[in-house]
């Protein structure tokens, strides 16, 4: 794939219930404006009250699925799922939704269970732990144990919800029912929509807006809505300690979302203004790495007075690709993305807005290319803190020590990606234009404070002073 040094959501889900829907298509569209969150992979799963119909495959949603599949997946009720990336592993392993043979259940999960220990100790009593699953996978088969029991879904998901440690928005199907659920901390986002009579279900507001339905709400941190004959129904399974993931705001959800009644687009333009409200430099001009970084900064330029201008030129059609480019081509990553504008930066002193720094491998060669384009001065503006520590709750994150930040302080940073000067947007200063209370949000990234335990794998986090 071309190489990108950015954190990286791990999937993306989305379902639809209802009688007089299209739901294969509805939720190819969906999984279509979820593709940000993920592009290894692609699957959707639907039910027709005697059997499901499932097509999974590597690739972008729309290399995955043409009118033929669609018409094949059939139903009244379908679940899709967007697999990101992981290096190093088999393109289809582990592909969601997960399914089985008996056509009992199939789910599909975004996030991630950091220990796995309780629900691997269930399994294992009830002989049902098989080897190589992964947490989505033993989630769907402890809700297909008790299904197996004569369960119904509410009382199978309810009985296996306390295993599941960790963060998860998650859509699980039968025949008949369509059920969602996220755990008490709500991690990661779930929203609701409403369609012809039917009901859709999204990891973001705007794959609800991309199928024309109605957004009605989200699902509660600990909460289990399940879509049926008789319309919604809602258990609240654990008392709620909302955490919504910061990151969501800053980088992965899509700008035309709403988180917590955020608008994306606006909170990344403030981030943007109060970066440069705390770190002002002369320049003459403002320009974004793309796209991501482009609301940003808009706010830096609209607080600056200095003119925005594109300056770097994102080749939109490189996403993951499976062919391994010559040497010469991999030595170029960043070429191949990003394109300078010469006549943009040509002497000029520009001041670079991205959203985040991880390894700063990117962001060095970027500076390279800048100072290649005759650029006079770099100056780099970060709209969010340093990046000190690792996630365990759904980002597919590298270890703490192959974060920069872990390591270095920011002259040592600056130095290190050859720029004239280095900010960060500060703690608070992130909080402000969020503008939700601090306690809702979930900031591990940067403060090191996990609200879900981390058990076994808490020794892979050092504390920063």
């Amino acid at each position: 794939m071309i190489y990108t040094d950015k954190l990286k959501e791990k999937c993306g889900v989305f379902g639809v219930y209802g009688k007089d829907l299209d739901v294969s298509r509805l939720t190819y569209f969906g999984l279509w404006a979820l593709q940000h969150r993920g592009q290894e992979s692609s699957g959707i799963v639907t039910a027709n009250s005697n059997k499901f119909f499932s097509h999974t495959k590597p690739g972008l949603v729309a290399q995955v699925f043409d009118d033929g599949i669609l018409d094949y997946l059939k139903g009244h009720i379908a679940i899709g799922h967007n697999r990101y990336s992981t290096s190093g592993g088999s393109h289809d392993a582990h592909s969601q939704p997960v399914i089985y043979d008996d056509d009992s259940v199939s789910l599909a999960h975004n996030g991630n269970l950091p220990s796995t220990r309780q629900i691997e100790d269930f399994l294992i009593s009830k002989d049902r732990y098989l080897e190589d699953r992964n947490d989505s996978e033993m989630m769907a088969d402890a809700i297909r144990y008790y299904l197996d029991e004569g369960n119904s879904l509410k009382e199978a998901i309810s009985a296996s919800y306390d295993f599941f440690t960790g963060a998860f928005s998650t859509l699980v199907i039968t025949k008949n029912q369509l059920a969602a659920f996220r755990d008490k901390y709500g991690i990661r986002p779930l929203a609701i929509g409403k369609l012809n009579g039917g009901y859709v279900f999204s990891s973001e507001t705007c794959a609800i807006d991309t199928v024309g339905a109605k957004y009605l709400r989200d699902v509660r941190p600990g909460e289990l809505v399940i879509a049926g004959e008789n319309g919604l129904k809602s258990y609240q399974l654990a008392k709620p300690n909302p955490k919504l993931e910061i990151f969501e705001f800053i980088y992965f959800s899509r700008p035309d979302s709403v988180l917590l009644g955020q608008k994306v687009n606006e909170v990344r333009r403030r981030l943007g203004m109060n970066l440069a409200k705390e770190s002002p430099v002369n320049a003459d001009v403002v320009i974004p790495i793309p796209d991501s970084a482009i609301p940003a900064a808009l706010g830096y330029s609209s607080q600056s007075k200095i003119p925005f201008d594109h300056g770097l030129i994102k080749n939109r059609y490189i996403h993951r690709t499976f062919i391994q480019p010559v040497q010469k081509l991999r030595e170029r990553d960043v070429q191949m993305k990003l394109n300078p504008l010469k006549e943009v930066l040509n002497g000029k002193d520009v001041i670079v807005i991205d959203d985040s720094i991880v390894r700063g491998t990117t962001m060095k060669k970027i500076v390279q290319m800048l100072r290649q384009s005759g650029v006079k001065k770099v100056h780099i503006r970060v709209s969010s803190p340093p990046i000190k520590y690792p996630d365990f709750y759904g980002i597919d994150t590298p270890n703490q020590k192959k974060l920069i930040a872990a390591s270095l302080n920011v002259d040592q940073i600056k130095n290190e990606i050859g720029a004239d000067s280095l900010n960060f947007l500060s703690y608070p200063g992130m909080i402000d234009a969020i503008g939700i209370d601090e306690d809702k949000l979930c900031t591990a990234c940067f403060s090191g404070d996990y609200p879900i335990d981390l058990l076994e794998r808490s020794k892979e986090v050092s504390l920063i002073a």
